[in-house]
């Protein structure tokens, strides 16, 4: 406990620095407004700004993406609320409740509670995230080769199966990512791999190009038939944003049991802050007395999933910061940025920079306060914003985009291959395959191969080496689990619509 609170000190001392304390409130406030444009999200915001972090020191790199992230969680259900447009995918369950309160006149208490319930999530989600990180962390330590692949395919495995959507897409995501990971020089032999004699691919792909070209450009791409759609959005009828004693009262027991649910959920890979919204609300709606008032403005069906969606960001940075394995796209996409500024994520970051690991995790307690304040009273200036064009929008991000892509090799080829990537990733949302297994195959591929290769070299080429090692069993066979899972669930669903 003594450690903890040590090491605290030396994560306040870092956050409150004048540089990271306005970077702090610059990225919350960016991600706010990123979190409530329809079509964007946090992995589409940490994606555009991403060559801004060149210029910082890692810390603050990293401090700027946290905010953004869950500065985007915050305001995801404004579009929600107000116009039954949901931000990002973690906020449509708040569209079920949320506009309906606005429909009844309601719509300033409905941003007010989204808000409070935001921080409460977000605090919870904190004071887990101190007491697990550490742990976690000391474990992870003393992984070798074995464990380490194990893990890392776990991971991958459940992003798959556990997210939503078809288990084959899933898997030819992660091929595709593994596949286009493997371009370049090989990292123990030094041959050229898949490079198909084009010169400026002897280095590879870079990450954060094919993030630009994935979350940014993509989107861009599939927001193109909304250009010249006037949004009808009437701010004169929100009134105060606050909630009334009572109404608090009512919502507190949503948080309490929603919080540490969505931070578990959040820890999970390729679960998210998406998944853990709807188990809040079905939870809520289960254990409430009015069931019957759900989808017709009960303020507890705004008030869960908010708390839920915010601790789940809390909770996907465990595996980010202790293993170095991203939990969602949003933290996919951190990940890759940070390996570019020279920084891996994982266990040697709490011994080798306990000052970056902990000055992240007290920004974000800072960063929740800095929000609520955003939140409450800028409401309805911020609120304001949705009512700017999409054919002015759009071309801004497009901008910012290539621009950014330039900034990060002062290559004229990075414009080929963030075009390429857009063009397959719009083409993979509208075939349904998922993102995220794909950009993790793709920055994880090379530390799977490293420790696969590590562990064949230690064990003499002897596959069984991995179950013969009891951590790396018990990681191999949740994967096989997650699998089974994933085949009876889809079987049961089958079988109940038929």
């Amino acid at each position: 406990m003594d450690e903890i609170f040590a090491n605290l000190a030396i994560g306040f001392s870092t956050a409150l620095t004048p540089m990271n304390l306005m970077w702090v409130v610059i990225g919350g406030f960016l991600g706010t407004v990123i979190g409530m444009l329809p079509g964007l999200g946090p992995a589409t915001g940490v994606a555009i700004l991403i060559p801004i972090s060149y210029s910082m020191d890692p810390t603050t790199a990293l401090v700027t993406m946290c905010a953004i992230y869950y500065g985007a969680m915050f305001g995801g259900s404004r579009a929600s609320i107000m116009i039954n447009t949901p931000g990002d995918a973690s906020a449509i369950v708040t569209c079920f409740d949320g506009y309906p309160m606005t429909k009844n006149g309601e719509a300033g208490k409905a941003l007010g509670i989204s808000a409070i319930a935001s921080f409460f999530g977000g605090m919870v989600g904190m004071i887990f995230l101190v007491f697990f990180t550490l742990p976690v962390a000391k474990m992870a330590l003393k992984f070798g080769p074995g464990e380490m692949f194990s893990l890392l395919i776990l991971a991958l495995t459940a992003t798959v199966t556990l997210a939503q959507g078809n288990l084959m897409k899933g898997f030819f995501a992660m091929a595709l990512g593994f596949m286009i990971g493997t371009m370049g020089i090989d990292p123990q032999s030094g041959i050229f791999r898949f490079t198909f004699g084009v010169e400026a691919l002897q280095e590879g792909v870079d990450f954060l190009v094919a993030m630009i070209g994935l979350y940014a450009v993509a989107e861009v791409f599939k927001n193109y038939r909304t250009v010249g759609k006037e949004i009808s959005l009437d701010t004169s009828t929100i009134g105060k944003v606050w909630v009334s004693w009572k109404d608090f009262k009512q919502c507190l027991g949503s948080m309490i049991r929603s919080s540490p649910l969505g931070f578990v959920v959040g820890v999970l890979p390729g679960m998210g802050g998406t998944v853990a919204t709807f188990m809040s609300y079905a939870m809520e709606k289960g254990l409430s007395k009015n069931p019957e008032k759900f989808g017709k403005g009960a303020i507890e069906g705004v008030a869960g999933p908010e708390a839920a969606n915010n601790a789940s960001s809390c909770g996907a940075l465990v595996p980010l910061l202790t293993l170095g394995i991203p939990g969602s796209g949003t933290t996919a996409v951190m990940l890759g940025a940070l390996m570019m500024l020279g920084v891996r994520p994982g266990p040697i970051l709490f011994q080798m920079h306990p000052e970056i690991a902990w000055g992240v995790i007290a920004s974000m307690m800072i960063g929740n306060v800095v929000l609520l304040l955003i939140n409450m009273p800028l409401a309805i200036p911020l609120v304001q914003l949705l009512k700017i064009p999409t054919r002015i929008m759009l071309p801004l991000i497009l901008g910012m985009a290539f621009m950014g892509t330039y900034f990060l090799n002062y290559s004229s080829f990075d414009f080929v291959l963030v075009t390429l990537f857009a063009l397959g990733g719009f083409l993979l949302m509208k075939l349904e395959v998922p993102l995220p297994p794909l950009v993790l195959a793709l920055i994880l591929g090379e530390t799977v191969e490293l420790n696969f290769r590590n562990a064949m070299t230690i064990s003499g080429g002897n596959l069984m080496f991995f179950l013969e090692r009891p951590l790396s069993a018990t990681f191999l066979g949740l994967a096989a689990l997650s699998l089974v899972y994933f085949l009876w669930k889809n079987r049961k669903e089958s079988l109940r619509s038929r």
